[in-house]
Protein backbone atom coordinates (compact mmCIF):
# COMPACT_ATOMS: atom_id res chain seq x y z
CA UNK A 1 0.00 0.00 0.00
CA UNK A 2 1.28 3.46 -0.80
CA UNK A 3 0.16 7.01 -1.49
CA UNK A 4 0.91 8.05 -5.08
CA UNK A 5 -0.30 11.65 -5.09
CA UNK A 6 -1.32 14.30 -2.58
CA UNK A 7 -3.18 17.56 -3.19
CA UNK A 8 -3.88 20.22 -0.58
CA UNK A 9 -6.00 23.34 -0.80
CA UNK A 10 -6.16 25.95 2.01
CA UNK A 11 -4.78 23.43 4.49
CA UNK A 12 -2.91 25.04 7.41
CA UNK A 13 -0.04 26.99 5.78
CA UNK A 14 -0.51 25.30 2.37
CA UNK A 15 -2.63 27.39 0.04
CA UNK A 16 -2.06 24.95 -2.79
CA UNK A 17 0.02 21.80 -3.15
CA UNK A 18 0.15 19.00 -5.68
CA UNK A 19 2.87 16.38 -5.54
CA UNK A 20 3.76 12.73 -6.17
CA UNK A 21 5.62 10.42 -3.82
CA UNK A 22 8.13 7.59 -4.00
CA UNK A 23 6.63 4.25 -2.99
CA UNK A 24 9.49 3.60 -0.54
CA UNK A 25 10.87 6.54 1.50
CA UNK A 26 10.07 10.26 1.31
CA UNK A 27 11.90 12.77 3.48
CA UNK A 28 10.62 16.27 4.28
CA UNK A 29 13.51 18.53 5.33
CA UNK A 30 13.07 22.05 6.64
CA UNK A 31 13.41 24.38 9.60
CA UNK A 32 10.75 24.41 12.30
CA UNK A 33 7.37 26.08 11.58
CA UNK A 34 7.73 25.73 7.79
CA UNK A 35 5.04 23.06 7.30
CA UNK A 36 6.72 19.64 7.69
CA UNK A 37 4.38 18.47 10.45
CA UNK A 38 1.40 20.00 8.61
CA UNK A 39 2.19 17.70 5.67
CA UNK A 40 2.41 14.70 7.96
CA UNK A 41 -0.85 15.71 9.59
CA UNK A 42 -2.57 16.05 6.20
CA UNK A 43 -1.60 12.45 5.33
CA UNK A 44 -2.84 11.32 8.74
CA UNK A 45 -6.17 13.14 8.26
CA UNK A 46 -6.52 11.52 4.82
CA UNK A 47 -6.36 8.13 6.56
CA UNK A 48 -8.32 8.79 9.74
CA UNK A 49 -10.52 11.77 8.72
CA UNK A 50 -9.33 13.63 11.83
CA UNK A 51 -6.14 15.16 13.16
CA UNK A 52 -3.84 13.73 15.82
CA UNK A 53 -2.99 17.29 16.91
CA UNK A 54 -6.37 18.94 17.42
CA UNK A 55 -10.00 18.00 17.96
CA UNK A 56 -11.17 21.19 16.21
CA UNK A 57 -11.43 20.61 12.45
CA UNK A 58 -11.70 24.37 11.80
CA UNK A 59 -8.05 24.76 12.87
CA UNK A 60 -7.06 22.82 9.73
CA UNK A 61 -8.52 25.52 7.47
CA UNK A 62 -6.08 28.24 6.40
CA UNK A 63 -6.62 31.65 7.98
CA UNK A 64 -9.29 33.73 6.18
CA UNK A 65 -10.40 30.80 3.99
CA UNK A 66 -13.77 29.05 4.31
CA UNK A 67 -12.73 25.51 3.43
CA UNK A 68 -9.78 23.08 3.30
CA UNK A 69 -9.38 20.01 1.13
CA UNK A 70 -7.04 17.00 1.12
CA UNK A 71 -7.00 14.65 -1.85
CA UNK A 72 -4.86 11.60 -2.39
CA UNK A 73 -4.63 8.60 -4.68
CA UNK A 74 -3.81 5.35 -2.92
CA UNK A 75 -2.42 2.13 -4.40
CA UNK A 76 -3.73 -0.89 -2.50
CA UNK A 77 -4.20 -4.51 -3.55
CA UNK A 78 -3.24 -3.75 -7.16
CA UNK A 79 -5.84 -0.98 -7.45
CA UNK A 80 -5.62 2.79 -7.36
CA UNK A 81 -8.45 4.70 -5.74
CA UNK A 82 -8.99 8.34 -4.70
CA UNK A 83 -9.63 9.58 -1.18
CA UNK A 84 -10.85 13.05 -0.28
CA UNK A 85 -11.48 14.95 2.94
CA UNK A 86 -13.07 18.40 2.76
CA UNK A 87 -13.67 20.63 5.77
CA UNK A 88 -15.79 23.76 5.91
CA UNK A 89 -17.95 25.72 8.34
CA UNK A 90 -20.79 23.35 7.41
CA UNK A 91 -18.81 20.31 8.58
CA UNK A 92 -16.66 17.58 7.11
CA UNK A 93 -17.09 15.26 4.13
CA UNK A 94 -15.14 12.09 3.47
CA UNK A 95 -15.15 10.58 -0.01
CA UNK A 96 -13.88 7.18 -1.06
CA UNK A 97 -13.79 6.49 -4.82
CA UNK A 98 -15.64 9.81 -5.32
CA UNK A 99 -18.55 8.58 -3.17
CA UNK A 100 -19.37 10.40 0.07
CA UNK A 101 -19.24 8.09 3.08
CA UNK A 102 -21.94 8.83 5.62
CA UNK A 103 -20.34 6.83 8.43
CA UNK A 104 -16.76 7.14 9.62
CA UNK A 105 -16.54 3.35 9.90
CA UNK A 106 -17.16 3.10 6.12
CA UNK A 107 -14.17 5.36 5.39
CA UNK A 108 -11.50 4.41 7.95
CA UNK A 109 -9.34 1.49 6.87
CA UNK A 110 -9.12 2.51 3.21
CA UNK A 111 -5.67 4.00 3.94
CA UNK A 112 -3.87 2.33 6.85
CA UNK A 113 -1.41 4.50 8.71
CA UNK A 114 1.02 4.07 11.58
CA UNK A 115 2.39 7.30 12.99
CA UNK A 116 5.43 7.63 15.24
CA UNK A 117 6.03 11.11 16.63
CA UNK A 118 7.96 12.42 19.70
CA UNK A 119 4.73 12.42 21.74
CA UNK A 120 4.43 8.66 21.11
CA UNK A 121 7.47 8.20 23.30
CA UNK A 122 4.98 9.19 26.04
CA UNK A 123 2.91 6.13 25.21
CA UNK A 124 4.46 4.34 28.18
CA UNK A 125 4.87 7.13 30.73
CA UNK A 126 2.00 9.39 29.62
CA UNK A 127 -1.64 9.36 30.74
CA UNK A 128 -3.97 6.35 30.31
CA UNK A 129 -5.92 8.43 27.75
CA UNK A 130 -2.89 8.31 25.38
CA UNK A 131 -2.76 4.52 25.64
CA UNK A 132 -6.52 4.11 25.13
CA UNK A 133 -6.33 6.32 22.06
CA UNK A 134 -3.47 4.17 20.73
CA UNK A 135 -5.56 1.00 21.07
CA UNK A 136 -8.72 2.56 19.64
CA UNK A 137 -7.07 4.05 16.55
CA UNK A 138 -5.29 0.83 15.67
CA UNK A 139 -8.24 -1.52 16.17
CA UNK A 140 -10.45 0.91 14.23
CA UNK A 141 -8.15 0.69 11.19
CA UNK A 142 -8.36 -3.08 10.88
CA UNK A 143 -11.92 -3.48 12.17
CA UNK A 144 -13.90 -0.36 11.19
CA UNK A 145 -17.06 -1.55 13.03
CA UNK A 146 -15.09 -1.02 16.24
CA UNK A 147 -15.26 2.73 15.51
CA UNK A 148 -19.06 2.46 15.35
CA UNK A 149 -19.31 0.71 18.74
CA UNK A 150 -16.82 3.15 20.28
CA UNK A 151 -18.81 6.12 18.93
CA UNK A 152 -22.07 4.71 20.31
CA UNK A 153 -20.43 4.04 23.68
CA UNK A 154 -19.11 7.62 23.93
CA UNK A 155 -22.51 9.06 22.94
CA UNK A 156 -24.37 7.01 25.59
CA UNK A 157 -21.63 7.74 28.16
CA UNK A 158 -22.20 11.50 27.75
CA UNK A 159 -25.96 11.06 28.19
CA UNK A 160 -25.43 8.84 31.22
CA UNK A 161 -22.99 11.27 32.87
CA UNK A 162 -25.41 14.14 32.29
CA UNK A 163 -28.18 12.13 33.97
CA UNK A 164 -25.90 11.13 36.86
CA UNK A 165 -25.14 14.83 37.43
CA UNK A 166 -28.90 15.56 37.57
CA UNK A 167 -29.43 12.71 40.03
CA UNK A 168 -26.50 13.94 42.11
CA UNK A 169 -28.00 17.44 42.35
CA UNK A 170 -31.47 16.00 43.01
CA UNK A 171 -32.79 17.64 39.82
CA UNK A 172 -33.98 14.16 38.86
CA UNK A 173 -35.10 11.26 41.07
CA UNK A 174 -36.39 8.61 38.67
CA UNK A 175 -33.61 6.15 37.78
CA UNK A 176 -35.49 4.29 35.03
CA UNK A 177 -33.62 6.15 32.26
CA UNK A 178 -30.30 5.49 34.02
CA UNK A 179 -30.95 1.75 33.86
CA UNK A 180 -31.92 1.94 30.17
CA UNK A 181 -28.72 3.85 29.31
CA UNK A 182 -26.64 1.44 31.40
CA UNK A 183 -28.05 -1.53 29.51
CA UNK A 184 -27.33 0.13 26.14
CA UNK A 185 -23.82 1.07 27.23
CA UNK A 186 -22.99 -2.46 28.42
CA UNK A 187 -23.80 -3.82 24.95
CA UNK A 188 -21.13 -1.63 23.31
CA UNK A 189 -18.68 -1.80 26.24
CA UNK A 190 -18.64 -5.61 26.03
CA UNK A 191 -17.72 -5.56 22.32
CA UNK A 192 -15.04 -2.87 22.88
CA UNK A 193 -13.36 -4.78 25.72
CA UNK A 194 -13.56 -8.08 23.82
CA UNK A 195 -11.90 -6.53 20.72
CA UNK A 196 -9.21 -4.87 22.86
CA UNK A 197 -8.27 -8.19 24.49
CA UNK A 198 -7.91 -9.89 21.09
CA UNK A 199 -5.91 -6.98 19.63
CA UNK A 200 -3.52 -6.81 22.58
CA UNK A 201 -2.93 -10.55 22.54
CA UNK A 202 -1.83 -10.30 18.89
CA UNK A 203 0.18 -7.13 19.53
CA UNK A 204 1.98 -8.85 22.41
CA UNK A 205 3.27 -11.60 20.08
CA UNK A 206 4.89 -9.10 17.70
CA UNK A 207 6.03 -6.54 20.28
CA UNK A 208 7.71 -9.15 22.48
CA UNK A 209 9.89 -10.48 19.62
CA UNK A 210 10.74 -6.97 18.38
CA UNK A 211 11.63 -5.79 21.90
CA UNK A 212 13.95 -8.77 22.36
CA UNK A 213 15.70 -7.84 19.11
CA UNK A 214 16.18 -4.19 20.08
CA UNK A 215 17.39 -5.12 23.58
CA UNK A 216 19.75 -7.74 22.09
CA UNK A 217 17.87 -10.53 23.84
CA UNK A 218 18.29 -9.06 27.34
CA UNK A 219 14.70 -7.96 27.93
CA UNK A 220 11.27 -9.51 27.68
CA UNK A 221 8.23 -7.27 27.18
CA UNK A 222 4.77 -8.14 28.47
CA UNK A 223 1.58 -6.13 27.86
CA UNK A 224 -1.33 -6.27 30.28
CA UNK A 225 -4.81 -4.84 29.77
CA UNK A 226 -6.02 -3.30 33.04
CA UNK A 227 -9.81 -3.14 33.27
CA UNK A 228 -12.09 -1.45 35.80
CA UNK A 229 -13.93 -4.73 36.39
CA UNK A 230 -12.59 -8.24 37.11
CA UNK A 231 -12.60 -9.77 33.62
CA UNK A 232 -9.98 -11.59 31.55
CA UNK A 233 -9.34 -12.37 27.89
CA UNK A 234 -10.58 -15.94 28.45
CA UNK A 235 -14.05 -14.86 29.59
CA UNK A 236 -16.79 -15.44 27.00
CA UNK A 237 -18.88 -12.50 25.81
CA UNK A 238 -21.92 -13.45 27.93
CA UNK A 239 -19.80 -13.54 31.07
CA UNK A 240 -18.23 -10.14 30.36
CA UNK A 241 -21.72 -8.72 29.83
CA UNK A 242 -22.94 -10.20 33.12
CA UNK A 243 -19.90 -8.93 35.07
CA UNK A 244 -20.55 -5.43 33.64
CA UNK A 245 -24.23 -5.66 34.67
CA UNK A 246 -23.38 -6.77 38.22
CA UNK A 247 -20.62 -4.15 38.55
CA UNK A 248 -22.86 -1.26 37.47
CA UNK A 249 -25.55 -2.35 39.96
CA UNK A 250 -22.96 -2.45 42.72
CA UNK A 251 -21.48 0.95 41.77
CA UNK A 252 -24.80 2.76 41.18
CA UNK A 253 -24.97 4.62 44.49
CA UNK A 254 -21.34 5.72 44.28
CA UNK A 255 -21.81 6.89 40.66
CA UNK A 256 -24.87 8.96 41.64
CA UNK A 257 -22.94 10.36 44.59
CA UNK A 258 -20.04 11.41 42.34
CA UNK A 259 -22.14 12.32 39.30
CA UNK A 260 -20.07 10.34 36.79
CA UNK A 261 -19.59 6.85 35.29
CA UNK A 262 -16.85 5.04 37.21
CA UNK A 263 -16.76 1.75 35.27
CA UNK A 264 -16.10 0.99 31.62
CA UNK A 265 -13.57 0.94 28.78
CA UNK A 266 -13.19 4.74 29.03
CA UNK A 267 -11.25 4.16 32.27
CA UNK A 268 -9.18 1.12 31.29
CA UNK A 269 -5.40 1.23 30.84
CA UNK A 270 -2.40 -0.67 29.46
CA UNK A 271 0.48 -1.82 31.62
CA UNK A 272 3.92 -2.66 30.24
CA UNK A 273 6.38 -4.95 32.02
CA UNK A 274 10.04 -5.51 31.12
CA UNK A 275 11.56 -8.54 32.83
CA UNK A 276 8.59 -8.50 35.22
CA UNK A 277 8.96 -4.84 36.28
CA UNK A 278 6.45 -2.11 35.45
CA UNK A 279 8.25 0.05 32.84
CA UNK A 280 6.14 3.12 33.58
CA UNK A 281 7.21 3.15 37.24
CA UNK A 282 10.59 1.44 37.28
CA UNK A 283 11.87 1.51 33.70
CA UNK A 284 14.72 3.71 32.52
CA UNK A 285 14.09 6.25 29.76
CA UNK A 286 15.86 3.88 27.37
CA UNK A 287 13.53 1.01 28.31
CA UNK A 288 10.48 3.25 27.94
CA UNK A 289 11.62 4.33 24.48
CA UNK A 290 12.40 0.77 23.42
CA UNK A 291 8.91 -0.27 24.56
CA UNK A 292 7.27 2.56 22.57
CA UNK A 293 9.34 1.71 19.47
CA UNK A 294 8.52 -2.00 19.83
CA UNK A 295 4.80 -1.21 19.97
CA UNK A 296 4.92 0.95 16.84
CA UNK A 297 6.90 -1.63 14.85
CA UNK A 298 4.54 -4.35 16.11
CA UNK A 299 1.59 -2.30 14.79
CA UNK A 300 3.08 -2.42 11.30
CA UNK A 301 3.38 -6.21 11.37
CA UNK A 302 -0.03 -6.68 12.97
CA UNK A 303 -1.76 -4.60 10.28
CA UNK A 304 0.05 -6.62 7.61
CA UNK A 305 -1.09 -9.84 9.27
CA UNK A 306 -4.71 -8.62 9.40
CA UNK A 307 -5.13 -7.06 5.93
CA UNK A 308 -2.30 -8.56 3.88
CA UNK A 309 -0.76 -5.16 3.11
CA UNK A 310 1.76 -2.97 4.93
CA UNK A 311 0.47 0.39 6.22
CA UNK A 312 2.00 3.77 5.41
CA UNK A 313 4.45 4.85 8.12
CA UNK A 314 4.80 8.48 9.28
CA UNK A 315 7.96 9.32 11.25
CA UNK A 316 7.33 12.89 12.34
CA UNK A 317 10.52 14.41 13.75
CA UNK A 318 11.20 11.23 15.73
CA UNK A 319 14.53 9.96 14.34
CA UNK A 320 16.47 12.66 16.17
CA UNK A 321 14.86 11.47 19.42
CA UNK A 322 16.27 7.94 19.03
CA UNK A 323 19.88 6.87 19.55
CA UNK A 324 21.89 5.36 16.66
CA UNK A 325 21.06 1.75 17.52
CA UNK A 326 17.29 2.33 17.78
CA UNK A 327 17.39 4.47 14.62
CA UNK A 328 19.10 1.67 12.71
CA UNK A 329 16.71 -0.96 14.05
CA UNK A 330 13.72 1.10 12.96
CA UNK A 331 15.11 1.81 9.47
CA UNK A 332 16.25 -1.81 8.99
CA UNK A 333 12.75 -3.03 9.84
CA UNK A 334 10.96 -0.84 7.29
CA UNK A 335 13.55 -1.01 4.50
CA UNK A 336 12.04 -1.92 1.17
CA UNK A 337 8.59 -2.93 2.41
CA UNK A 338 6.82 0.06 3.99
CA UNK A 339 6.17 3.41 2.31
CA UNK A 340 7.62 5.82 4.84
CA UNK A 341 7.42 9.59 5.30
CA UNK A 342 10.12 11.17 7.44
CA UNK A 343 10.13 14.78 8.64
CA UNK A 344 13.34 16.23 10.01
CA UNK A 345 15.36 19.44 10.19
CA UNK A 346 18.39 17.57 8.85
CA UNK A 347 19.51 14.08 7.82
CA UNK A 348 23.07 14.84 8.94
CA UNK A 349 24.26 12.15 11.32
CA UNK A 350 21.72 9.58 10.12
CA UNK A 351 23.91 7.23 8.14
CA UNK A 352 21.61 4.58 6.73
CA UNK A 353 21.09 3.15 3.25
CA UNK A 354 17.31 3.66 3.49
CA UNK A 355 17.69 7.45 3.68
CA UNK A 356 20.38 7.53 0.99
CA UNK A 357 17.86 6.09 -1.50
CA UNK A 358 15.01 8.34 -0.33
CA UNK A 359 13.13 11.01 -2.28
CA UNK A 360 14.07 14.32 -0.64
CA UNK A 361 11.64 17.28 -0.38
CA UNK A 362 12.69 20.69 0.89
CA UNK A 363 9.91 22.40 2.86
CA UNK A 364 9.86 26.17 3.22
CA UNK A 365 6.98 28.45 4.12
CA UNK A 366 4.19 26.14 2.96
CA UNK A 367 5.87 25.14 -0.30
CA UNK A 368 7.85 22.02 -1.20
CA UNK A 369 10.57 21.49 -3.78
CA UNK A 370 12.52 18.40 -4.77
Amino acid sequence: MHIRTLKLANYRNYEELSTTFDDKVNVFIGENAQGKTNLMEAIYVLGFSKSHRTTKDKELIQWNKNYAKIEGSVYKRKQVFPLEISISNKGKKAKLNHLEQRRLSDYIGALNIVMFAPEDLNLVKGSPQIRRRFIDMEIGQIQPMYIYHLGQFVKILKQRNHLLKQLQKKQQNDRTMLHVLTEQMIEHATIIVEKRFIFLKNLQKWASNIHQGISRGLEELMIEYETTIPISEDDPKEMIQQIFTDSYKKAEEKEVERGTTLIGPHRDDLLFFVNGKNVQTYGSQGQQRTTALSLKLAEIELIYQEIGDYPVLLLDDVLSELDDFRQSHLLDTIEGKVQTFVSTTSVDGINHETLKKAEIFQVQNGKITR
